[in-house]
């Protein structure tokens, strides 16, 4: 990746509400301020927006987490967005993935021993992700497992993160660095 376009924000360019969130965050996930908040952060009110949609989804969605980062991985994999794949690889680590299916979802997610149910998602966001579109069978096979509002957060979830791929790589988002001990 090369020089960001829009550099991370400070404090004073994000505002101290999105600059502790940001803080916050990256103690969670055991980073330095995640530079996606610091970037995006920099247009205050579309962050907010955005961060509280995104929130609905991921970790508050419907759809377990196991699945969530089942689903990211897959897209950011797929959209070729080394930024989601990284910070998402160690959420789902804490979602209990193995890094045999961490592998598994990225190089061919009909090899792995997923369940009926992570084989129907998987097939639909590989789905999505090639037509912007689910054909009759691949619906009727993913509502056997998801219920209606889980069927439309898929849609939804698989649609966010790849236009979260897409805003990172046109912005040149660096990955985030360790958090500092000290």
């Amino acid at each position: 990746m090369t020089v960001p376009r829009v550099a991370p924000g400070t404090r004073a360019e994000v505002g101290l509400p999105n600059w502790l969130f940001a803080r916050l965050s990256g103690r969670v996930t055991g980073t330095e301020p995640p530079n996606l908040f610091l970037t995006l952060g920099r247009h205050r009110r579309l962050f907010r927006g955005w961060l509280r949609f995104a929130g609905h989804l991921m970790p508050g969605g419907r759809i377990d987490r196991r699945t969530t980062e089942l689903v990211i991985l897959r897209v950011a994999h797929l959209a070729g967005c080394e930024y989601e794949l990284e910070h998402h690889r160690r959420l789902a680590r804490r979602a209990e993935l193995t890094e045999r299916e961490m592998s598994d979802v990225l190089e061919d997610p009909t090899a792995g021993s997923w369940t009926p149910r992570e084989r129907a998602v998987l097939a639909a966001v590989d789905e999505l992700h090639a037509t912007e579109d689910l054909a009759d069978p691949t619906w009727a096979a993913l509502r056997q497992h998801l219920d209606e509002a889980q069927a439309i957060e898929l849609v939804l979830l698989v649609g966010h993160y790849r236009m979260l791929a897409t805003a990172i790589r046109t912005l040149r988002i660096a990955t985030d660095q360790p958090r500092r001990r000290g």
